[in-house]
């Protein structure tokens, strides 16, 4: 052979030595290569597939934050309309009022011009309104002032001035209203808007003459009547019940000067007929009066769960019959804070309690009590 190899021998020379050299792979290994892949494949496609979704979500989000931005004229405004627009719908223009108010110290007197109107709303079905105006203290509801009625017009002139008294005390706890109302001969008024001006809320050192926009008027507020402080106590082994009146405040004015000469009653009902009373000094031109008068009652312990205390408020007058301001009673019957003093009262003998009422018209509280007279009236 001289030495040489063949090319056939060559060729299985390298085959062998190829095969020495090749890693030789179980087919376990493959398979769980397979499947690892598999797994991390389908691992990617979830992924995905969340993400996609999360996206979606997060886009229609967007899309429906959106559209309140959107003041063009697309169908999107009737899905969903602008803030704007739902604001100026709920918001209806009533016109406006320029008024002035002035606060005379020295004579305690409160000034309250009602100048004019303008851009009211049409009430008649020819485009125009009948306005006036009706001017009142929230103090005293009792004195109103209404101005001259200016026909078919939207833009009223109106110039009138009104005076009212009311102490310096007092001015923290009123407020000023103006409602404007449209006239009709024949039907109800109806009324356009309201100005309401909490006194509490300017400086009154200054004169005040400004524009303001009508509101919706509210339903007009119950008459005020005012507050009494008194205390109650009760010993069961003397039978002894003491009734100290100490103040009251915020009175309704019964004269015409804007005051009152005002005085305390009180008086025991027993089983619906009147079975004592007393009273207490008046207080000249004032509607705080303070008092600090002490009477005594005696009331036996087995009769105290059929009594009822009715406290009433009074304006002495000289000329004329006296008028009650208000009243309330306290007793078992009672409820509020009525009936949680009296019951105060019971659960601690010997123990002065005190505490504020509200008063309430002079009718409601006789129809409650249902206080008989002790003749009949012929």
């Amino acid at each position: 052979m001289n030495g040489r190899m063949s090319p056939k021998n060559i060729n299985d020379q390298q085959e062998h030595s190829e095969s020495l050299w090749k890693p030789q792979v179980p087919k376990w290994a493959i398979i769980a290569i397979a499947v690892t892949a598999g797994v991390i494949l389908l691992a990617c496609i979830l992924c995905i597939v969340i993400k996609c979704c999360c996206k979606k979500k997060k886009q229609k989000k967007k899309d429906k934050i959106s559209l309140l931005g959107i003041n063009g004229s697309t169908t999107t405004n009737f899905v969903q309309p602008d803030v704007d627009d739902l604001d100026a719908g709920l918001t209806e223009r009533r016109g406006k009022l320029q008024y002035s108010l002035e606060y005379d110290f020295r004579t305690q007197e409160l000034t309250v011009g009602v100048k004019q109107a303008s851009q009211l709303i049409a009430m008649d079905s020819g485009g125009t309104s009948d306005p006036y105006v009706v001017t009142y203290l929230t103090t005293n509801l009792k004195k109103k002032y209404e101005t001259k009625v200016q026909h078919k017009t939207l833009n009223p002139i109106f110039k009138e001035y009104y005076t009212f008294h009311i102490p310096q005390s007092d001015v923290s706890d009123a407020a000023v209203v103006m409602k404007v109302y449209d006239f009709n001969r024949f039907m109800k008024h109806d009324i356009i808007g309201e100005v309401r001006i909490p006194l509490k809320s300017i400086d009154l050192n200054h004169v005040i003459e400004e524009w303001r926009e009508l509101d919706q008027a509210v339903k007009d507020e119950q008459e005020r009547l005012g507050d009494i402080c008194f205390s109650l106590r009760y010993v069961p082994a003397t039978s002894k019940m003491t009734v100290i009146i100490l103040e009251a405040k915020n009175l309704k004015p019964m004269d015409t000067d804007g005051l009152s000469d005002p005085y305390v009653k009180i008086q025991l009902i027993l089983n619906k007929k009147k079975w004592k009373k007393k009273k207490t000094t008046v207080k000249k031109n004032t509607l705080s009066p303070y008092y600090n008068e002490t009477f005594t009652f005696e009331v036996p312990f087995e009769q105290i769960q059929n009594v009822v205390m009715v406290i009433s408020v009074w304006d002495h007058d000289k000329v004329s019959k006296n008028e009650a301001i208000g009243k309330l009673f306290l007793g078992c019957k009672a409820t509020g804070n009525q009936l949680q003093h009296w019951s105060d009262m019971l659960a601690n003998p010997r123990r002065p309690i005190a505490q504020w009422h509200t008063l309430q018209p002079a009718d409601e509280v006789d129809n409650a009590v249902g206080i008989k007279t002790r003749f009949k009236i012929p």
